[in-house]
């Protein structure tokens, strides 16, 4: 009679638990990270609220107080802006290296340091607004650094924490402190401008943010057989369903591409709203990123990968890196036809369709006919098909409306 050792999940506490505690405390972790990021939304208006220089002659004493506890400064709309999207280039030139080095380093000391570095640069940006706009938008795009280390490698902390029937409910609580900042900030930012002065937003979250990295370097262990205070019964848990089922890190690839998907179309939307670069530019940056990258990691993956740690990085990478292409070729037909969008869309579905069933063959074929390097000739041929795509789309792609796509008006005599 074979005998069964799963502990079951329902004889294991879920809200009392360690790894539940770990959620709640990556909830709280993108609280501040979210809070650190939108508050100089709010606080702009009150560090620009002046248009005359500071400490002309004829300013009250009343007004020098005021000045001190809330300095204003002689920004045009232009820097405005700059300083408040130039977090986002931060964020985003850190998501591929913070991804390949989750594999590498401790999580413990990523997700610590790059949340304690993401509160000092908080701490200090009211003393860089001091010395000048291009220290504000340096010491912004360094603490948009920091942040995307800690939003890319917090999932990586459910491959040994999360038991797959729990991956739904740990994530989704720990990234709901996404949503849950930016309210807490539009609840308190403007109360703490009134009453402490603009400066103390940032100093107030800055110190949270420092206090929260200390627990966390105290009280998160890598794995749950190391953790000191997790109980017996959810320590065997956690490892025997894990051990069963491989399925959280299948579905890593397809959390990472939505996190990926979601920065691409908001990126695009900012570099079109500020000037940054002609849509086509922009169309075709994002289709550089979704086509070149899902190369180079599977080239990594097939010299590189010496580790299982290293082999997963790679895969979550190839594939997810390519939903850079929603901000380029995906929604490029919406700019050149609008009017036939649907039509055009039903089109590329079919031979998107195609090509999958043309793939899903040929790789049967070389799998069968190849024992020794299957794998390396799949990879290559994927790659040279999506070089040989990237190569046309940046030679032919268009972003305005073509003629054919144009409405006319028939007139008659």
């Amino acid at each position: 009679m074979q005998v069964d050792n799963q502990v079951s999940p329902g004889k294991v506490p879920f809200f009392c638990s360690i790894r539940y505690g770990i959620s709640v405390f990556l909830l709280l972790c993108n609280v501040i990270i979210m809070s650190q990021r939108v508050c100089m939304s709010l606080t702009m208006l009150a560090m620009v609220n002046s248009t005359e220089p500071r400490g002309s002659s004829n300013t009250s004493t009343k007004e020098l107080q005021d000045n001190i506890k809330n300095p204003v400064y002689n920004w045009s709309t232009e820097i405005q802006g700059i300083m408040l999207s130039s977090i986002f280039y931060g964020v985003l030139i850190s998501q591929i290296p913070a991804g390949y080095l989750s594999g590498i380093y401790s999580l413990k000391k990523m997700i610590g340091f790059a949340l304690l570095l993401s509160s000092l640069f908080t701490l200090l940006l009211p003393l860089a607004a001091e010395f000048g706009e291009i220290w504000v938008i340096i010491c912004r795009v360094i603490k948009g650094l920091f942040q995307g280390v800690t939003l890319t490698t917090q999932q990586v902390v459910w491959i040994k924490w999360a038991p797959p029937l729990e991956l739904g409910r740990l994530t989704s609580l720990s990234l709901s402190g996404l949503l849950l900042g930016p309210c807490i900030v539009l609840l308190i930012t403007g109360l703490i401008s009134d009453s402490l002065g603009w400066p103390m937003v940032f100093y107030i979250f800055g110190a949270c943010g420092c206090a929260l990295s200390v627990l966390w370097f105290i009280l998160y262990y890598e794995d749950p057989k190391d953790h000191p205070y997790i109980s017996i019964r959810e320590k065997e848990y956690i490892t025997s369903a894990l051990t069963q089922q491989n399925g959280m890190l299948s579905s890593l690839p397809n959390l990472f591409a939505w996190i990926l998907a979601v920065l691409a179309g908001y990126m695009a939307d900012i570099f079109q709203t500020r000037n940054t670069f002609s849509l086509v530019t922009i169309r075709k940056l994002f289709t550089l990123l979704g086509l070149f990258l899902p190369s180079l990691f599977s080239l990594c993956l097939l010299y590189l990968s010496s580790t299982f740690y290293a082999t997963v990085i790679f895969l979550i990478l190839a594939n997810s890196t390519a939903s850079f292409a929603m901000g380029g070729l995906m929604i490029n037909v919406v700019d050149i036809a609008p009017r036939y969008y649907g039509f055009l869309r039903g089109i590329t579905n079919v031979i998107g369709l195609t090509g999958g069933l043309i793939a899903s063959t040929v790789t049967g074929i070389i799998l069968s006919e190849d024992a020794e390097s299957p794998w390396l000739k799949i990879f290559l041929l994927m790659i040279a098909n999506n070089m040989i795509s990237l190569i046309f789309y940046l030679i032919f792609a268009k972003a305005e409306v073509q003629d054919w796509a144009k409405e006319r008006q028939n007139t008659y005599l």
